[in-house]
C-alpha cells in the first residue's frame, strides 16, 4: 500500500507561489503606473502587493517595492493634477 499526502498539504505551496505572483505583478504594475494610466495601475499595484504581504509572500522586497510604487504613482497624478487641473497626463 502506497501512502500519499492529502491534495491539502500542497494547498500552502500553491498559495505561496499566487502570492509571490501577486508581488510581482505589483512591482511592475507601480513601474508602469509611474509612466501610464497611474490612476489604474496605482491602486491595484496597491492592493495586489497589499494581498501579497498579508498571504506571506516570500517576496517580500518587491511587495514592499510594489506598495511604495502604487503609492508614488497616486502622488505623482496628484501633483500633476495640481499643476495641469486635469484628471490623466501624458508625456
Amino acid at each position: 500500500m502506497q501512502l500519499t499526502a492529502p491534495a491539502t498539504v500542497r494547498r500552502p505551496a500553491t498559495r505561496t507561489r499566487d502570492a509571490d505572483g501577486m508581488a510581482v505583478a505589483s512591482f511592475i504594475l507601480g513601474l508602469l503606473g509611474l509612466l501610464v494610466l497611474n490612476v489604474f495601475l496605482g491602486p491595484i499595484a496597491l492592493a495586489l502587493a497589499s494581498v501579497a504581504l498579508w498571504r506571506g509572500t516570500a517576496r517580500r522586497g518587491r511587495a514592499y517595492l510594489g506598495l511604495g510604487l502604487g503609492v508614488a504613482d497616486l502622488l505623482v497624478l496628484v501633483a500633476v493634477m495640481q499643476m495641469d487641473d486635469t484628471v490623466s497626463w501624458s508625456f
